[in-house]
């Protein structure tokens, strides 16, 4: 049994566009996953409850 493909179109293939970061803001693999973790261990750190918001009274402030 033969099958026959219909041809398509040519596709030009090109290169991935330059990056828009200039070159010294540019980070590589390593540092953009260590920062990248230790973003994600601030954000658990600060989704905790805090040992001060069960602490803390609920005192009524007067206007100013």
């Amino acid at each position: 049994m033969t099958s026959s493909t219909t041809p398509s179109t040519a596709e030009q293939l090109t290169l991935l566009p330059e990056p828009a970061v200039p070159l010294r803001f540019r980070l590589d693999d390593a540092t953009r996953r260590r920062g990248l973790r230790h973003i994600a261990e601030i954000r658990a750190r600060l989704a905790q409850p805090s040992r001060f918001d069960s602490a803390a009274p609920d005192v009524e402030r007067p206007a100013a």
